[in-house]
């Protein structure tokens, strides 16, 4: 063989490895988006799931919150029917998701601000149990969304920066959307006394 023959085989080779190895790390990132995910909606089921149990407490102390109970019911019912796989996921997806968890998380804001206006509930150890436990979740809620943003951002720029992005563009890997801030989450809380 000639050395040329030889030397456009190592090119060949490592150009070869190299698109391997590109494409594995793609394929990396993307499962870690999807495990990200899974975590985010398995939260959002964890919360879904207590909801009936809070509302069965209050229910029993505050029978004319109906209203309240309802809206908490009504969120929840509409939470649950989502279902968006990661593949799925685009910026369209990912606001209907905050739109229906923003809804829920207002009503059972609301729900919690029952609490203030019956002192036999404020002390039922039942619900104060099962509002720990919502108030732990929120925060598992927040820390699944950071880690599937962070997520997203590691597989964005693998997907975007040179030479990777060729691979990516060959084998058809596209950007994820992040979870983004709500709107009103910019707006300053009023306080008053």
């Amino acid at each position: 063989m000639k050395k040329s023959t030889i030397g456009l085989l190592v090119v060949v080779a490592v150009i070869a490895i190299w698109a391997i190895s590109g494409y594995n790390g793609l394929v990396n990132e993307e499962e870690t988006v999807s495990n990200a995910w899974a975590k985010v909606q398995s939260d959002y089921q964890r919360r879904a799931d207590l909801i009936p149990n809070l509302v069965n407490v209050v229910k029993g102390y505050a029978e004319h919150e109906k209203g309240t109970l309802e809206s908490v019911i009504n969120a929840r019912a509409k939470a649950t029917q989502m279902n968006i796989n990661a593949e799925d996921l685009n910026e369209e997806t990912i606001k209907k998701i905050q739109e229906v968890q923003g809804e829920l998380s207002s009503a059972l804001n609301k729900l919690m601000a029952v609490n203030e206006r019956y002192p036999e509930l404020k002390a039922d150890e039942q619900f104060k149990n099962l509002q720990v436990q919502l108030e732990g979740t929120e925060n598992r809620i927040k820390e699944s969304r950071n880690h599937y943003n962070d997520a997203v951002k590691d597989y964005n720029v693998r997907v975007r920066k040179f030479p990777k992005n060729i691979i990516a563009n060959i084998f058809g890997f596209q950007t994820k959307p992040a979870f983004e801030a709500d709107v009103d989450a910019q707006k300053a809380p009023e306080v008053k006394f």
